[in-house]
Parts: structure tokens; C-alpha cells; sequence
């Protein structure tokens, strides 16, 4: 096993997290890197933001699927590395659009 990899397992050991979550944030990670074929430490903010919309946009994931990778890259990039990323500190990632009728919503509230 890597260092980095070995560094994230006993931080998130640390934070006690079970070991299906644990495995979840590892599999993120490995992900992210094999689509960049780079190390995960040496990628910038701008390349796992563009990843991460990416998977989100493109590949269009299942919102269960999604949280969790999303946690994972968080927990590495700023528990293991202690990176100071708005895009993982500040941002919440919005979900896909809903299609929601207004007229519909206005139903609902009149309802109510």
C-alpha cells in the first residue's frame, strides 16, 4: 500500500468511521485517480472540480452514489492532505435539476 493511502486509512480510523464508509472513500479516491492516471496529491482544485462534475453531469450517478464519493474527496483532500479547498470547504454541490412544475408547487401550497 502507498503511503497517501495508509495516511487516510489511519486518519479515517481516527475518526471512526465504519469499515463500509472507509472502503466507499477509498474506492473515491482510487477513481479519481485512475481517471486522471496521476496521483490523487498532485492534482489541482480545478481537476477534481472539473471530476466531480463530471461524474455528477456527464455520467449522471444516482445521488446515493454520489454523496459518498463526494465525502470521500472531501475527507482525503482535507482530512488527510489538509487542504484548504473552497471547492470542498465552502461549496455545497447542488443536485441535478429538478423539473418541477411551478404551477404545481403553487397546487400544493393552495392545498395545504
Amino acid at each position: 500500500m502507498s503511503e497517501l493511502r495508509n495516511r487516510m486509512i489511519q486518519d479515517m480510523k481516527l475518526a471512526g468511521l465504519v469499515e463500509g464508509t472507509a472502503k466507499e472513500y477509498l474506492r473515491a479516491v482510487r477513481q479519481l485517480a485512475a481517471y486522471y492516471m496521476v496521483a490523487p496529491d498532485r492534482l489541482s482544485e480545478r481537476q477534481v472540480q472539473d471530476y466531480i462534475l463530471y461524474v455528477r453531469d456527464e455520467l449522471g450517478v444516482a445521488k446515493g452514489t454520489f454523496a459518498p464519493l463526494l465525502a470521500g474527496l472531501k475527507f482525503f483532500y482535507v482530512n488527510t492532505l489538509g487542504y484548504d479547498w473552497p471547492l470542498l470547504t465552502k461549496k455545497k454541490f447542488a443536485s441535478h435539476a429538478k423539473n418541477v412544475c411551478p404551477t404545481s408547487v403553487a397546487t400544493r401550497i393552495a392545498a395545504a
